[in-house]
């Protein structure tokens, strides 16, 4: 079963991370997962579940949480 689960799982961690490329190609960018979560077809929950693991995972990305209120802003740059 986690098997069907993982696939799922990687496809939405793929679809962030070209979305956040593409974001980011001119520069640093701030955002809350609430705000990007039609773009990218996530729940700001997955998001932010999400932006945890590629922030040790993605090389080719700096990402850092930045701040919180109300919701977790997240900064992302170019490695």
């Amino acid at each position: 079963m986690s098997t069907t689960s993982q696939p799922s799982t990687e496809t939405k961690e793929r679809r962030l991370k070209r979305y956040l490329r593409e974001r980011v190609e001119d520069g640093e960018m701030y955002f809350k997962g609430k705000f990007i979560s039609d773009d990218v077809d996530l729940s700001p929950k997955e998001i932010g579940a999400l932006m945890v693991k590629l922030s040790d995972s993605a090389s080719d990305l700096e990402i850092e949480k930045w701040s919180y209120t109300s919701a977790t802003t997240w900064r992302v740059e170019p490695a």
